[in-house]
């Protein structure tokens, strides 16, 4: 399951982890102008864990998602 929710400067994804057992804590994914940071609680230390991409790694991701195994780098001249 998820939710799209757009904000003053950014459209947030939150993911929930339906399902068994071993369930993960939910996961927020803030897409902005210039960045997309990923956010999810540890539950060990009580803290949220951030991690902040480019739009170019976002990018990247993307299309690592539907590639074989290998090393690739995108051609962003057209940019």
């Amino acid at each position: 399951m998820f939710s799209i929710e757009h904000e003053f400067d950014s459209t947030v994804v939150t993911l929930v982890d339906e399902g068994a057992a071993h369930l993960q804590e939910d996961i927020s994914i803030n897409l902005f102008e210039d960045c997309i940071t990923i956010e999810q609680l540890d539950p060990r230390t009580e803290t949220v864990q951030k991690i902040t991409l480019s739009l170019s790694q976002a990018e990247d991701l993307a299309a690592a998602l539907d590639l074989p195994e290998g090393v690739y780098r995108i051609d962003r001249d057209d940019k």
